[in-house]
């Protein structure tokens, strides 16, 4: 498929922004529902760039639209929130807000997005833009809940879409590098806490029996068993701790304590299995330290399916870019809730590489995760070429 040869021409002309905005949310990170100051970010720029913003059916994100000449309607979607994590690294634009951070690169994805939205816009105002685009700025990602909302408050309805479109900045990919994949390309997820009670006492007479202390520490270790032997193409089945609480002083068991964690699987089978497992090991967890628990499922997202016609395209259009290499890539255990969206309109997720040629980005959702701002011009460019190549299906 044949290139429009002035995006490259564009991504010269708004780099400098891109990255400025980029740096301005990196330093100003804010929690899920929470993104009262980045959604004000995202609206203002997106009325100087001339799009139409429209009501968002949650509180902090942002909706907008642009009409080109005929063509298909194509959403892009970017999502805006961070993660209650204390940055570690020495960027000269490293959060501002205690205990907040972003580090999984929502910074990169929503500054790109508003890159796209300058492109589009300047196409528009050239007499060259082929298409309907809507953006969406999608808040509480993190939390699992945002796209839900969005979608259960009216976001598709009397939209008319005909696909979607978004990626992910990786921290374990050098820029250039732009992977995706036709199918399962993430993981579904549930988010699950474990209650416990037991007798609680001094501290100085503590046994196994009715100890939540003992018993609660003893389920991250065997949180791996839940998904023993479950894979998909490959890439394994995870389940794991995030939160354990309990007690409020040393020389006290508490009757109390609790555990959260997450639950990452690829099919419905799949998932059936691991929520029987995960029951029976609670269960043997009460017996085994006489004590009550009992299993609370809370969030989820299904698993991110991609259409094999809508990453054709995408591909196909990929490969001619100069500097960007495209892969495909293996299912993989992180999850996102895109999966909303893409479970309803076909469309195409992928992932934009942003490491530090010196491997020195750490991990996503790690303290001292980076990636560069080169990324922010081929995220940009990807999303911007993917659209173009849609709406002229």
């Amino acid at each position: 498929m044949p290139l429009d040869d002035d995006v490259t021409g564009l991504l010269d002309l708004i780099e400098p922004a891109m990255v400025a905005i980029r740096h301005d949310l990196h330093a100003h990170p804010e929690l899920s529902f929470a993104e009262f100051r980045t959604s004000e970010v995202i609206r203002q720029r997106l009325d100087e760039l001339g799009w139409q913003v429209e009501d968002c059916p949650t509180d902090t994100g942002a909706v907008a639209s642009l009409e080109g000449q005929s063509g298909r309607h194509v959403m892009i979607r970017a999502d805006i929130d961070a993660l209650p994590v204390t940055e570690e690294t020495d960027l000269d634009f490293a959060s501002e807000t205690s205990g907040v951070m972003h580090a999984c690169g929502h910074d990169v994805h929503t500054a790109s997005v508003l890159g796209v939205a300058d492109l589009l816009a300047r196409r528009r105002d050239a007499g060259n833009l082929v298409g309907r685009f809507t953006l969406v700025f999608q808040p509480a990602e993190e939390g699992l809940g945002g796209a839900r909302v969005m979608v259960e408050r009216g976001l598709l309805e009397n939209r008319s879409i005909d696909y979607v479109i978004g990626a992910h900045v990786s921290s374990l990919a050098p820029v250039g590098v732009v992977g995706s994949r036709a199918g399962i390309v993430m993981s579904e997820v549930n988010a699950f806490s474990i209650l416990l009670e037991g007798t609680g006492g001094h501290g100085a007479m503590a046994n196994v029996a009715g100890n939540v202390v003992l018993a609660v520490s003893s389920l991250p270790a065997r949180l791996g068993e839940v998904v023993e032997g479950l894979s998909y193409e490959g890439t394994d089945c995870a389940c794991a701790a995030g939160v354990i609480n309990a007690g409020s002083a040393p020389n006290v068991v508490p009757r109390r304590a609790s555990l959260q964690g997450t639950l990452r699987t690829f099919t419905g089978a799949q998932r059936d299995e691991a929520l029987a497992r995960l029951d029976a090991l609670v269960a043997s967890t009460a017996r085994d330290y006489e004590v009550s628990a009992r299993l609370v499922l809370s969030e989820s997202a299904p698993a991110v399916v991609n259409d094999a016609d809508v990453v054709g395209v995408v591909a196909d259009t990929l490969a001619h870019v100069p500097g960007v290499t495209y892969l495909e890539m293996p299912p993989v255990t992180p999850s996102d809730d895109v999966s909303e969206f893409l479970a309803r309109v076909p469309g195409c997720y992928l992932f934009v590489g942003g490491a530090p040629a010196d491997g020195s980005g750490g991990m996503h959702h790690s303290p001292d995760f980076v990636v560069l701002d080169e990324s922010c011009r081929v995220f940009a460019e990807v999303l911007t070429r993917g659209a173009l190549a849609l709406a002229r299906r």
